[in-house]
């Protein structure tokens, strides 16, 4: 649960800090001097849309991926000392 808070607040922070850029530096009133209508709340709602779904897809593989990487294996049920005690320390 931790894991997607985290996901939508640094995904909702890019967007705010994005746009927030995209204002200060005059982004929108430069294109409108050389006529280019780009619509960029319609922008904003894409690249929330592509960054939301692409986050996503890491956020649901990166357990997976990482085990296969590392050649780790969940500790079901204990079998030596070792064992026990790395099943004694606490998630964080």
């Amino acid at each position: 649960m931790k894991r997607i808070l985290l996901f939508l607040a640094t995904n909702v922070a890019i967007l705010v800090v994005l746009s927030i850029v995209m204002r200060l530096l005059g982004v929108d009133s430069l294109l409108a001097e050389q006529g280019t209508r780009l619509d960029f709340r319609a922008l904003l709602i894409f690249s929330a849309v592509i960054g939301f779904a692409g986050s996503l897809i890491s956020l649901a593989i990166s357990k997976w991926s990482a085990k296969r990487l590392t050649g780790a294996k969940v500790i079901e049920t204990p079998r030596d000392g070792t064992a026990r005690w790395l099943r004694s320390v606490p998630d964080y």
